[in-house]
């Protein structure tokens, strides 16, 4: 069970990481490969949010990532990276969810209905790997199983 949960949060946390790397280091190859709209398909401050967020996410998104590595390789330290990282997909996930929502709402440019619908998919399984994560972590915990 470790292993494959481990590969789970493995993969789909790395998405997000390096999507994220990427829309910050190579932006208009993130738009090529839909990991991002272009700046010109967005409201301007938007545009500045998502360029800040790709940024501040390449340097936080990692934690998840290793706490899958860690958990594939039964260190008991993937408890510690678990929670941290889930902590962080949580919050990125539920901001990216809320954000968006408010922003459709109010009728700004936020991309395309097709990239604004696989954003929320995405962002939701991100959400609900890191719940699943955190109560899992937590469990190892003393004194909390």
């Amino acid at each position: 069970m470790n292993v494959a949960w481990g590969l789970a949060v493995l993969l789909l946390s790395l998405l997000a990481w390096l999507g994220q790397v990427i829309s910050w280091r190579w932006p208009e190859s993130a738009v090529r490969l839909s990991l991002r709209e272009a700046d010109a398909d967005l409201e301007p401050v938007y545009g500045v949010d998502v360029n800040g967020e790709a940024i501040w996410d390449a340097l936080i998104l990692w934690t998840l990532p290793l706490a899958g590595v860690l958990l594939i390789l039964d260190q008991p330290m993937w408890a510690l990276f678990g929670l941290l990282g889930g902590g962080v997909y949580l919050y990125y996930a539920g901001r990216g969810i809320v954000t968006r929502a408010l922003m459709r709402q109010r009728g700004y440019r936020i991309g395309s209905t097709q990239n604004v619908r696989l954003g929320y998919l995405f962002l939701g399984l991100w959400g609900a790997m890191a719940i699943v994560t955190i109560v899992a972590a937590a469990a190892t915990l003393p004194g909390l199983s």
